[in-house]
């Protein structure tokens, strides 16, 4: 399997930010690791390994990046207005310097021109935040895997809500989102896959949630609920990228 490893400064952030891409042809897949993750967990927690089959046909190229749980979602003892403003630099970080890279690279294995739709990926809260991507800049983002997530900034940010924590909140945004929105006929050119287990340390009323919000606003999703043995764990991720994949690359 062919590997880029890259270490660039951020603007977005004022800190280099590392990350790396996995394959070396195919369309271009952003992994966002669980809580408090690095761009190496892609491949430590053998993730690489379930996606390696697509990686190694040449019909996807995985850039794993790092989190900013540490400063953002989960230091829960810091001020919840300076965390969502690291958080919301986080996401220019991906969309203003991380996408363009991707897009960029892609192109230039592929011998491409113009701008390929990413499909963006993540498990626990890194579905969170590739839901949250999703639905912010469906211009960016043309496909959704979320497994095991929260949609709510709720779960980071407890009762605190102010602007930015109210436009990282899936739940929150979408639910007041318009009917005529131009964003809903753009979700539903595209594809989405949220997926829940039922089983030891899930929290599948998250998913219902967002699932009846999707529903009642007419927006496209293939929303999946796994057995009450289906646990919030690597195992069962696996599973569901082997499962899911196929149809988000169009083979189903």
């Amino acid at each position: 399997m062919e590997t880029t490893y890259l270490k660039q400064y951020s603007p977005s952030l004022g800190r280099d930010m590392e990350c790396k891409l996995y394959g070396h042809a195919g369309r271009p897949v952003l992994f966002i690791p669980c809580q408090d993750g690095r761009f190496f967990d892609f491949e430590n927690f053998h993730m690489a390994d379930t996606w390696s089959p697509w990686i190694e046909s040449g019909e996807v190229i995985v850039c794993a990046i790092d989190t900013m749980d540490a400063e953002t979602w989960s230091d829960q003892t810091k001020d919840p207005g300076n965390r969502i403003c690291r958080y919301e630099a986080w996401i220019r970080y991906i969309t203003d310097e991380v996408v363009p890279m991707l897009r960029e690279f892609v192109n230039d294995r592929n011998g491409w021109t113009g701008y390929p739709g990413i499909l963006v990926f993540g498990c626990s809260l890194g579905a969170t935040h590739a839901a949250n991507l999703y639905f912010r800049r469906p211009d960016l983002f043309d496909s959704l895997l979320a497994l095991s997530g929260i949609y709510t900034a709720e779960y980071g940010f407890d009762h605190y809500m102010d602007d930015l924590v109210y436009q990282n909140s899936p739940v929150h945004y979408l639910a007041n989102m318009p009917s005529d929105h131009p964003y809903i006929a753009l979700y539903n050119q595209k594809k989405a896959v949220i997926c829940t287990g039922q089983g030891p340390w899930e929290m599948p009323d998250s998913t219902r949630r967002l699932h009846s919000i999707l529903n009642n606003k007419g927006i496209s999703a293939w929303v999946d609920y796994w057995g009450y043995d289906c646990s919030h764990d690597w195992y069962w991720w696996y599973r569901q990228v082997e499962y899911f994949v196929p149809y988000l690359l169009g083979k189903n």
